[in-house]
């Protein structure tokens, strides 16, 4: 039996903290392979899933303790963590692809546009965004 004051187990605990993370980074590794299969041609999947952690992270970072506990105003919070999930994708896209930044930047826009559409899609098929 819980007690008043501990989490449960799918109420913003650690567990949920993981999973959410984990699900994140498998929902960008699938996107970005997509979008660098797309421009760049046979690209290996472990690149992707290499790549796809860092912007995992910091979104989710900065939205659990950027906008909630303040640091970022509400109202630019959800600018701030779309730019600064964008430029650390393009910094671990770059690291990983091993590309310049004239090609990183379409890449990190169609990663953008793919998961754009995934994510609606999803949202439309399941509601849970």
């Amino acid at each position: 039996m819980l007690q008043a004051g501990t989490p449960s187990l799918t109420g913003g605990g650690v567990l949920a903290v993981i999973v959410t993370l984990l699900l994140t980074w498998l929902f960008y590794a699938v996107t970005l392979h997509l979008a660098a299969t797309f421009f760049i041609g046979d690209a290996p999947t472990q690149l992707a899933a290499k790549a796809a952690l860092v912007p995992a992270v910091v979104s989710m970072l900065l939205q659990q303790w950027g906008v909630a506990s303040g640091l970022v105003s509400p109202s630019l919070g959800v600018l701030v963590v779309v730019v600064a999930t964008l430029v650390a994708d393009g910094i671990a896209i770059s690291l990983s692809y091993r590309l310049s930044t004239s090609s990183t930047a379409p890449l990190v826009a169609l990663h953008l546009a793919f998961a754009a559409v995934l994510g609606f899609a999803l949202n439309n098929i399941f509601g849970l965004l």
